[in-house]
């Protein structure tokens, strides 16, 4: 399975503090959701259902403004995936795509402190081991906690996330410091959910 380097996104979620803690809730928007609280799974992975989500979260993302991207979502085939960087060793840029989809938004609050209805949809691995929310926009123009309308859940750890554009860096070029790499350590995410470091 894929080695997932994740020394930027664990200094970042340390950095943090805590889990991001967003619970007022704007009215003012109440435009539907993308997914609304349909708990088919049939429902959620529709064709309309994948094309609505790839329309939002398609693109790369990181988990800092300054850096290149990490990871990519994107509309393939088989529905939606993610692709992460690979070191310039696999001679590739993105990695082999793994399954996303969409989830239902009464699962919001299992993920990310902010009310269901502030979020525009959701997406993430069948494991749950990275998932993705969107927020809505009217809803991150009065918190002061969000600077991004993107939302990350990364090993049940999440943060604001940033879209930036893709870009054909491999991943060993984008630490500044090399040694910060060891000292973190590599993580083994395996199709069941299982972590190892």
């Amino acid at each position: 399975m894929k080695s997932l380097n994740l020394s930027k996104i664990y200094s970042a979620l340390l950095l943090s503090g805590a889990a991001l803690f967003v619970t007022a809730c704007d009215k003012s928007d109440t435009s539907d959701p993308v997914v609304t609280n349909e708990s088919t799974s049939e429902a959620l992975n529709s064709e309309q259902s994948i094309k609505q989500h790839a329309d939002i979260f398609s693109g790369c993302y990181t988990v800092s403004q300054d850096e290149p991207a990490q990871i990519k979502v994107s509309q393939q085939a088989q529905g939606l995936v993610m692709q992460m960087k690979e070191p310039e060793s696999a001679n590739r840029v993105w990695d082999d795509p793994e399954a996303l989809e969409p989830i239902a938004l009464d699962q919001v609050s299992k993920y990310f402190s902010i009310d269901k209805n502030n979020v525009e949809g959701m997406i993430g691995r069948p494991d749950r081991v990275f998932v993705v929310a969107q927020v809505k926009q009217a809803y991150v123009n009065i918190d002061p906690t969000l600077d991004s309308p993107y939302l990350g859940s990364i090993l049940q750890g999440s943060n604001t996330i940033y879209k930036v554009e893709c870009d054909d860096t491999p991943a060993e070029d984008l630490v500044e410091n090399p040694q910060q790499n060891k000292d973190v350590g590599n993580i083994v995410i395996k199709p069941a959910g299982k972590v190892e470091s």
